[in-house]
C-alpha cells in the first residue's frame, strides 16, 4: 500500500442520524428515513435526489435482529431513491465504515460522482440474551464462542491482559465511562445523553419516591463501585463499561471533489482512509493492541500525508471502556502502555490535549452496529464544520478521524477528513 493515493478527490458534504437509543415503534427503514431528511437538510445548496447515482448501506444482521433481509434497496425505496443501484455492506460493526470505503472508492474510480452512504441497526426487538446471540455470530464459532467468550468476555481478557502488561487498574475503566458520559451528555442524540452524576441522583430520587432505603452515594465513583448499580458483566468489565443494545440510523452524501462547491460552501475532504483484518483473538501474538487498527492507522496516515499530532477531532470504537485505550494507542497518540495513563490525566476529555470521542462515543452514544461507523462520520462533520453546538471542541479543528472495529478486531477502517 506504499505511496497509494485516490485516484480523484472525494468530499463529503452533507450528513444526518437518527437518535440512538431504543425505539419499539419503529423499524430500520423508518429510522433511516430520519437520518436522511436530517442529511439532507444540512446541504447548505440544496439536493436534487435525482443525482444520487449509488447507495451503499452498511448493515451488520437485520435477519437476525428484525427478521428483514436484503435491506439496501428497502432503504433506498423508503427515501425515493429507486432504482438507483444499492448495495448492503456487511462487517460487522465496523459494517457503517466499510460502507463508507465502498462508496469513496466507487467515486475516486470514476464510476459515480454522487453517492449515498447510510448504516442502519435495530437492536432492541430481541431480549439481551438474543441480541448477546445475535452479536456472538461476528465471532469465531468455531473457536471462540465454543469456548464460552461472549464480546464482553473478549474485550475483558483485553483488558485484563493489559492490566498485567502495564499496570492498569479497574479504576481507570470507570474514568473513562465517566468521559464519555460527559461528553454525551451534550449530544442531543445520545442514546445515554445523562452524565454519570445525573444517573446517580436520579437512582436516589426514585428510591426516595419509593419508600426505599436512598442510597449513600456521593461521587460517581462510588455510585460505579457499587455492585448493586454497576453490577460486574466480565472482570475487570462492570455495566458501565459496555455499550448499550441500541437502535439507531446515520447517512452521509459523498460527491466528488470538482462538484462539491455545488453542494455546501463547505465541504469536508477524504483524504485518507485505511482498511485491514486480522486473524480471531486466539491467533495473535498480543491481547493489548488490535493489529489491523493499527495497520488501517498507518494506511490512512500515508494516504493523507499526516501524522497523528495534526489529528485534532476523532471517534474512536469504544464498545468497551478498555477500547478506547487501546484504540489511542493504535493510532499512535500515546505509545504502548501510555495511554491508561493519558485517560487519568484529563487528556482526552474535551478541554484537553487529545479530545476522544466527543460525542460521546459508542459508550454514551450508542451502539447500532451497523449504524456506529457511519454516526461518527456525523460527529466529524459537525465538529469539522463548527456546528457541534455545547460540545463543539475548542480551536477549530480542520482534520479529523473514525476509528470503526469490527468483531474483536478483524477488520478495521480508519478514515482521515480535512476542512480546506
Amino acid at each position: 500500500m506504499t505511496g497509494r493515493r485516490l485516484g480523484r478527490g472525494v468530499a463529503l458534504v452533507g450528513a444526518g442520524m437518527s437518535k440512538f437509543g431504543a425505539f419499539p415503534g419503529k423499524n430500520t427503514r423508518e429510522l433511516f428515513v430520519e437520518a436522511y431528511q436530517e442529511m439532507t437538510a444540512s446541504l447548505d445548496k440544496g439536493f436534487d435526489p435525482a443525482a444520487v447515482e449509488a447507495a451503499y448501506i452498511g448493515n451488520f444482521s437485520s435477519e437476525l435482529f428484525e427478521g428483514q433481509g436484503h435491506t439496501a434497496p428497502i432503504m433506498t425505496d423508503w427515501v425515493g431513491l429507486t432504482p438507483v443501484p444499492a448495495t448492503r455492506v456487511e462487517g460487522a460493526c465496523a459494517s457503517g465504515s466499510l460502507a463508507l470505503r465502498q462508496g469513496i472508492l466507487a467515486i475516486a474510480s470514476g464510476l459515480y460522482d454522487v453517492v449515498l452512504v447510510g448504516g442502519i441497526e435495530k437492536m432492541t426487538g430481541l431480549t439481551t440474551d438474543g441480541a448477546t446471540d445475535a452479536l456472538a455470530t461476528a465471532a469465531d464459532v468455531t473457536y471462540e464462542i465454543p469456548a464460552g467468550f461472549t464480546f464482553p468476555g473478549m474485550y475483558a481478557a483485553i483488558a485484563t491482559a493489559y492490566m498485567h502488561e502495564y499496570g492498569m487498574t479497574p479504576e481507570t475503566l470507570l474514568q473513562v465511562g465517566i468521559k464519555n458520559h460527559e461528553h454525551g451528555a451534550l449530544n442531543p442524540k445520545a442514546q445515554f445523553g445523562q452524565r454519570i452524576s445525573a444517573i446517580m441522583e436520579a437512582r436516589k430520587a426514585s428510591a426516595a419516591r419509593k419508600g426505599k432505603p436512598v442510597p449513600t452515594w456521593v461521587t460517581e465513583l462510588d455510585f460505579l463501585h457499587d455492585p448493586a448499580a454497576n453490577p460486574q458483566i466480565a472482570w475487570p468489565l462492570r455495566l458501565f463499561d459496555c455499550s448499550p443494545v441500541s437502535d439507531g440510523a446515520a447517512s452521509v452524501l459523498l460527491v466528488s471533489e470538482d462538484i462539491a462547491r455545488h453542494y455546501t460552501d463547505a465541504p469536508l475532504h477524504l483524504i485518507g482512509t485505511g482498511q485491514a483484518s486480522d486473524t480471531a483473538l486466539h491467533g495473535r501474538s498480543t491481547l493489548t493492541s488490535l493489529p489491523a487498527a493499527k495497520r488501517a492507522g498507518q494506511i490512512a496516515y500515508e494516504m493523507a500525508g499526516v501524522t497523528p499530532a495534526d489529528i485534532r477531532a476523532v471517534e474512536v470504537h469504544d464498545c468497551f471502556t478498555i477500547a478506547e485505550i487501546v484504540a489511542t494507542e493504535d493510532l499512535d497518540f500515546f505509545k504502548p502502555g501510555e495511554g491508561w495513563k493519558a485517560a487519568e490525566d484529563g487528556l482526552t476529555t474535551r478541554g484537553g490535549a487529545r479530545p476522544v470521542n466527543s460525542s460521546g462515543g459508542l459508550k454514551s452514544k450508542g451502539h447500532p452496529v451497523g449504524a456506529s461507523g457511519v454516526g461518527q462520520v456525523v460527529e466529524i462533520f459537525h465538529q469539522l464544520r463548527g456546528s457541534a453546538g455545547e460540545r463543539q471542541l475548542p480551536g477549530a479543528p480542520n482534520i479529523g478521524m473514525t476509528h470503526n472495529v469490527g468483531g474483536t478486531g478483524q477488520t478495521c477502517v480508519v478514515n482521515i477528513f480535512e476542512r480546506r
